[in-house]
C-alpha cells in the first residue's frame, strides 16, 4: 500500500480519543487522605468592582465569588493538546484520567452524578486548558479537589495500560479529535500537525507513552504555578489542600501555519460549509460573530431555503486571538447554492453593507446577558483562563462600556479582517471568488535524490534524499522534509508512515518499491528521534503489496488512445524506414549523394519525426498506465 494524503496519521492502535483538554465535571467522590491544611482568604484581600475576591491557596491563585445554593469550583491548568507533539499526543488526557481514577465513580468522568448540577464550562478553547470541576457542598468540594491534587502528586501508574485502553475505547465511540465540531478539519488545514492542529488528530502517541513520560508531564505541567482555582463561595472551604509541585506558568503555545496564503478554501465531503478565521480578541469581533450568524440565517434559511440552520460564534484561542466559526449544512442538491450564498454574505459584510438594526439587536442581547443573575460567579472560569493567559479581564462596567462603543464602522473593519484570514470548507464544486485561493493539496516541490519507481506501477515514484522524501503519483506530489517531520510510524516490516508539519502524509511500503533496509537508513538516521514511534506488526490488510504472485488487474485502456498510437506510429515507422532504405540506395561509401537527393531525404525524415515524436510521448503515457 502506498498513500499520499494531507491529514491524518495512521493510528498507532485502535484509535484513542484525540483530546487531552477535556473538562472533568463530576460530583465529589472518595479520595486518598491528604494532610489537612487550613485554607483561609488573605486578610487584606478586598473584593474588586464586581465583588470577586482574589487570594491564594497553596501558592495557587484563587478567585472567589459567592452565589446561593451548592458550591461550584474548578481547578484550571494551562496545559492541553496544543502543548503536545503528534508523537506524544494523548499525554495530557492520560494524566487527567489517572488523576480521576482514585475517585472511583465507575461512571464516565463527563457524567454528572445524581443530585448535582454543572458549573458553567470554561468559555475558551480547550486546546490550551485542562479543567477539573465539581459542584456540591463545601465538604464535597474539599474532598474532590484534595483528591485530584493528591493523585497528581502521585499518579497511579500501575493503571497506565488500563487507562490507555479506556481512552482507546472512548476514541472508538466518539471518533478522533476534539476540535470544535464542524471546524475539526479546518484546524488540520490551518495549523497542520502541530499546536492547535493537534486537536483534529487521534491520540497517536498514546500507545507508546511510558510511565516516566507521564510522570514528568504531570510534574512539569500540573503545577501550582500553572494553575488557577475558582470557587462560587465567599471564603475558601476549611481543609482545602491543593499542594502541587512548584513550577512556572506556561504561556499558550504559538500558533503554527500550514497554509501559504489566505483567504483560502478546501474541499469538504460532509455537505457543510464552514468558515474559520482568526482575529484579534475584541468586543467588536465578538459582536460581529453574532451579526454574521443573523445574516447567514436570514439569507440561507429564510430567503434561500438552502439550509435548516446557520450559526456563527466567537471563541478565544489565546491571550491575543480568537477564532470565529461559522457553519451551515445543506442537502446535496443545495450545496453549491449554499456555498455561493455563504460567500455572498461575507462579501456583503466586508463591503460595509451591515444593517444598523442588526448591530442594535446583538448589542441589546449582549447587554441583557450582563444583567443575568449570578453572572459574576458564572464568569469565574473565563476569568481564571484569562489569568492563566495573562489577558486582562474586563469588569462588568468595562464590558458594558465596550459593547456600547461598538459602531457599524468597527464591524466593517472586523469583516475585512475576517475575510483576510478566512479558511472555507466547501462541498460540491467549491466556490469561486476573487482573491480566494485553493488550499494546496500537494507539495510545491520534490526532493532530489535516488528514485524508486513502484514495481507494479512505474508512474508512481518514491524519491529518497538526504533531506527528505517525495512520493509522486499521476495525481499528487507529496514531500516530507526530515527536519519538518512531526511523526514517523516505523513498522517491523520496514514500512514507514510520515507526517509533515504541514499535515501532508505519505506511506512507504518497501515491497512496493523494491526497497531494502539499507535504502531506508538515510531516512531513519535523519528524522528527529523524538518523532519516531516503533509500531507493532501490521495486520495483513495493512501489509505491503507482494511483488510476486497473481498480477494486479490490468487498467482498462481507452480504445481511442490505442487508435491514436496506430495512426501516429505506423506512418512514422513506414516513412522513417523508407528514408533509411533510400539513403542506402542513393549513396554509398565511394560516391557523394547529390544535393537534391539529400534534401529530398531530409524532408521525409522530418515528416517521419513529426509522427514518431508524438507517438513516443503517447507510448510512454500508455506504459505508465495513464491512458
Amino acid at each position: 500500500m502506498t498513500t499520499a494524503t494531507r491529514p491524518e496519521p495512521e493510528p498507532a492502535a485502535p484509535a484513542a480519543r484525540a483530546t487531552t483538554t477535556a473538562t472533568s465535571t463530576t460530583a465529589a467522590m472518595p479520595a486518598p487522605p491528604a494532610p489537612a491544611k487550613a485554607a483561609t482568604t488573605d486578610a487584606d484581600a478586598t473584593p474588586d468592582a464586581d465583588g470577586t475576591v482574589t487570594t491564594t491557596v497553596n501558592g495557587i491563585p484563587a478567585l472567589l465569588s459567592p452565589r446561593p445554593g451548592l458550591i461550584s469550583a474548578g481547578l484550571l491548568f494551562r496545559v492541553g493538546r496544543a502543548d503536545e507533539t503528534l508523537a506524544t499526543s494523548g499525554i495530557t488526557h492520560l494524566v487527567e484520567h489517572l488523576a480521576l481514577h482514585r475517585h472511583g465513580s465507575g461512571a464516565p468522568h463527563h457524567a454528572h452524578s445524581p443530585g448535582t448540577s454543572t458549573a458553567t464550562p470554561t468559555p475558551v478553547s480547550t486546546a490550551a486548558f485542562t479543567h477539573f470541576q465539581v459542584t456540591g457542598t463545601p465538604a464535597d468540594v474539599v474532598e474532590y479537589l484534595n483528591g485530584v491534587c493528591a493523585s497528581l502528586r502521585d499518579l497511579p501508574l500501575d493503571r497506565l495500560e488500563t487507562e490507555k485502553e479506556i481512552l482507546r475505547t472512548e476514541e472508538a465511540a466518539n471518533g478522533p479529535g476534539r476540535a470544535d465540531g464542524p471546524a475539526r478539519r479546518a484546524t488540520l488545514w490551518r495549523y497542520g500537525s502541530r499546536s492547535y492542529g493537534l486537536t483534529g488528530y487521534a491520540e497517536t502517541g498514546l500507545a507508546q507513552l511510558t510511565a516516566e513520560q507521564v510522570r514528568d508531564w504531570a510534574r512539569t505541567r500540573f503545577t501550582a504555578g500553572n494553575a488557577v482555582l475558582w470557587i462560587t463561595a465567599g471564603t475558601l472551604p476549611e481543609g482545602l489542600d491543593l499542594t502541587l509541585p512548584s513550577g512556572d506558568r506556561h504561556p499558550a503555545p504559538a500558533a503554527t501555519s500550514a497554509l501559504p496564503a489566505l483567504p483560502a478554501h478546501f474541499p469538504g465531503g460532509d455537505g457543510s460549509v464552514v468558515l474559520t478565521s482568526v482575529l484579534p480578541r475584541s468586543t467588536a469581533a465578538s459582536l460581529f460573530a453574532e451579526v454574521l450568524g443573523r445574516e447567514l440565517l436570514r439569507e440561507l434559511r429564510h430567503k434561500g431555503g438552502y439550509a435548516y440552520g446557520a450559526t456563527a460564534r466567537y471563541a478565544p484561542r489565546d491571550a491575543g486571538h480568537a477564532t470565529v466559526i461559522a457553519h451551515a449544512e445543506a442537502l446535496p442538491q443545495h450545496q453549491d447554492a449554499t456555498a455561493a450564498a455563504f460567500a455572498d454574505v461575507l462579501a456583503k459584510l466586508r463591503d460595509g453593507r451591515i444593517e444598523p438594526s442588526d448591530l442594535e439587536a446583538v448589542r441589546a442581547s449582549a447587554l441583557a446577558r450582563l444583567d443575568a443573575p449570578g453572572l459574576v460567579s458564572d464568569r469565574l472560569p473565563g476569568r481564571a483562563a484569562d489569568l492563566l493567559l495573562r489577558h486582562r479581564h474586563h469588569t462588568l462596567a468595562e464590558a458594558r462600556a465596550e459593547i456600547g462603543a461598538v459602531t457599524v464602522e468597527a464591524l466593517h473593519e472586523v469583516a475585512r479582517d475576517l475575510w483576510a484570514g478566512s479558511l472555507l470548507q466547501v462541498p460540491g464544486r467549491g466556490v469561486d471568488r476573487p482573491g480566494l485561493a485553493a488550499a494546496p493539496t500537494g507539495s510545491a516541490e520534490v526532493v532530489s535524490g535516488r528514485a524508486y519507481p513502484a514495481v507494479a506501477d512505474p508512474g508512481t515514484v518514491l524519491t529518497l534524499a538526504g533531506d527528505g522524501v517525495s512520493l509522486v503519483t499521476a495525481g499528487s506530489r507529496i514531500t516530507v522534509r526530515y527536519a519538518e517531520c512531526s511523526l514517523v510510524q516505523a513498522h517491523p516490516d520496514g514500512a514507514r508512515h510520515l507526517v509533515g508539519h504541514d499535515g501532508f502524509t505519505l506511506t512507504i511500503d518497501p515491497a512496493r518499491f523494491g526497497l531494502a533496509a539499507a535504502d531506508l537508513a538515510v531516512l531513519d538516521a535523519a528524522v528527529p528521534p523524538s518523532a519516531v514511534l516503533r509500531m507493532p506488526p501490521r495486520t495483513p490488510a495493512r501489509s505491503p503489496v507482494p511483488t510476486s504472485g497473481p498480477p494486479a488487474p490490468a487498467t482498462r485502456r481507452d480504445p481511442r488512445f490505442t487508435v491514436l498510437l496506430w495512426i501516429l506510429g505506423v506512418p512514422g515507422m513506414v516513412t522513417g524506414g523508407s528514408v533509411l532504405l533510400l539513403g542506402l540506395v542513393m549513396g554509398d561509401e565511394h560516391s557523394r549523394m547529390a544535393p537534391e537527393n539529400a534534401w529530398f531525404l531530409l524532408k521525409w525524415l522530418l515528416v517521419a519525426g513529426a509522427s514518431l515524436i508524438p507517438w513516443a510521448i503517447c507510448l510512454n503515457r500508455r506504459m505508465k498506465g495513464r491512458n
